[in-house]
């Protein structure tokens, strides 16, 4: 049975601006590219326009990533995490994915954290 899509965003929680974080990751290296916000209309058209498309929360309007710039997401999969409050994306990134010009927003600072030991007592 398939669901509609009211009943596929029925179960997003979003916070108390109206929005949910997105992270978004490419499809085939599962390389953690950005993080944006939706709102209901935002995922709405993600999800039917097969285009990313965040809500800007320091302009106040929505923005389909790519317009301007040229460097594209073309939706492969989507994700709900198990409390409904975070969004999975994965994709075609075409281009860089920050707006520094860098493939990943994630590039800037390594916080150089202690590695944990994976060693578990039985």
């Amino acid at each position: 049975m398939t669901r509609s899509l009211e009943e596929r965003m029925a179960r997003v929680v979003y916070n108390a601006d109206g929005l949910v974080p997105a992270i978004i990751q490419q499809h085939d290296t599962r390389e953690v590219l950005m993080l944006g916000w939706m709102d209901a209309e935002a995922l709405r058209r993600t999800l039917t326009e097969g285009r990313v498309t965040f809500w800007s929360r320091s302009r106040l309007e929505y923005w389909r990533k790519g317009d301007t710039s040229g460097h594209a997401q073309f939706v492969r999969g989507a994700r709900l995490d198990c409390d409904g409050d975070t969004l999975l994306f994965t994709v075609e990134q075409v281009g860089a994915a920050c707006h520094t010009g860098d493939r990943t927003c994630f590039d800037a600072d390594d916080l150089d954290p202690v590695a944990g030991d994976a060693d578990v007592p039985a």
